[in-house]
């Protein structure tokens, strides 16, 4: 089956009780057992719920892989989920992580698991021979972001798996960004892939999820017991939102990727603009590798204006349909200042992110209404320069 009909049907068959089209909310902590030990399926929810198994399936499907090899834990974040992968290193294991890598990950990283004995190092993944010369014997993950989170770099999935798999090392690629209806890691070699679900997959800011799909029998089950003994769950008011954020899915990620197109356009002719980081646009330096490995471009924009970071700040405080507000991924579009904010805990890094840099979630309102949004707030930097002079 296509996508958009496993996006509706995967893991939601109606209920067999009631005959409900859409999976319940099993709002229960524990289940009832026939007899000591002997249960239908379901003991405890921190175990397994429901409602949270359809989420799962759904999932595995739509990475593409067999639930009957492979499988999903949905946790309680994306944050949680990035922390499962953690369990998987021991004291002396090395991580490599993206150069521009999402501040929480960096954080957890280097902030948490540095301070257990597990090493770290950053690089431009998108420079096979930068990687290659980091890899050690020592290094146990290899951790990809594509695009990355700001600077919309992407990374050939293809060949970094191949890079990692040199060396023994997992991959495991955050496909938050990307989601499976605009890329396919597994196909590309990843052992392992992440979502924050709280962005695209539930789609409309009002849910917290993450999630880790694996296609090899022996570390899905490794994940299963993980999020067992340490409990980062999914509740099943909040799996339910993502199961119903999945159905439309893939009509959000077209219309996500055609407004972002548009506006990324009119940034790079506006001239206050100096920058502007898009997939889709040709100038950008991997738009032949994200043609190949992407359906589309996706939804967010980062730019550069003129007038350095207060200039930066100036335009993302002047918006009114674009909303001042850190996240990504929902109907509704933002606009952050990353260094400021979603990207604070890398500043006095070696990563740390450019601080005139604006960052754009491109939602799915009419696209003409944005671009005039965006027109005039960044129009409130050639009139306070008028000002200046005057």
């Amino acid at each position: 089956m296509e996508f958009e009909t496993l996006a509706i049907h995967a893991g939601q068959d109606p209920d067999p009780v009631t005959g409900s089209v859409v999976t319940p909310i099993y709002a229960t902590s524990t289940y009832a057992q026939q007899s000591p030990g002997e249960q239908g399926g379901y003991e405890y929810s921190r175990t397994a719920n429901p409602t949270r198994t359809a989420l799962e399936t759904a999932l595995t499907v739509l990475e593409g892989v067999d639930p009957a090899k492979g499988g999903c834990v949905a946790t309680a974040s994306g944050m949680a989920a990035a922390a499962l992968c953690g369990y998987l290193l021991r004291p002396g294991d090395r991580v490599l992580l993206p150069n521009d890598v999402y501040g929480g990950t960096f954080r957890f990283f280097a902030g948490v698991l540095g301070d257990q004995g597990i090493a770290w190092s950053a690089v431009d993944m998108t420079d096979l021979e930068v990687v290659e010369a980091a890899l050690e014997d020592a290094t146990e993950l290899v951790w990809v972001e594509s695009p990355t989170n700001p600077l919309l770099r992407v990374v050939d999935i293809s060949a970094v798996a191949s890079l990692a798999h040199s060396v023994n090392a997992r991959m495991v690629v955050d496909n938050t960004l990307a989601t499976p209806f605009l890329q396919r890691p597994f196909e590309l070699g990843a052992d392992v892939v992440l979502h924050s679900s709280t962005k695209y997959l539930g789609g409309h800011s009002d849910v917290l999820g993450g999630a880790l799909i694996a296609a090899d029998p022996e570390l899905n089950e490794r994940f299963h017991f993980l999020i067992n003994a340490v409990g980062p769950v999914a509740g099943p008011f909040d799996a339910w939102l993502v199961l119903r954020g999945l159905k439309t899915l893939p009509l959000r990620m077209e219309r996500h990727s055609e407004n972002a197109s548009v506006i990324a356009s009119f940034l790079e002719a506006h001239d206050l603009v100096d920058e502007v980081f898009y997939p889709g646009l040709a100038g950008h330096p991997q738009h032949e590798l994200a043609r190949k490995q992407m359906r589309a471009p996706g939804g967010m924009v980062s730019f550069r204006v003129r007038g350095g970071p207060e200039a930066a700040r100036r335009v993302a405080s002047s918006t009114r349909l674009f909303t001042l507000a850190e996240s990504l991924g929902a109907v509704e579009s933002l606009i952050e200042v990353p260094a400021a904010m979603a990207h604070l805990s890398v500043s006095d890094t070696a990563i740390a992110v450019a601080e005139d840099l604006v960052r754009l979630s491109v939602g799915i309102e009419a696209a003409d209404d944005l671009i005039r949004d965006l027109d005039q707030a960044i129009g409130i930097l050639s009139s306070h320069t008028s000002r200046s002079r005057a």
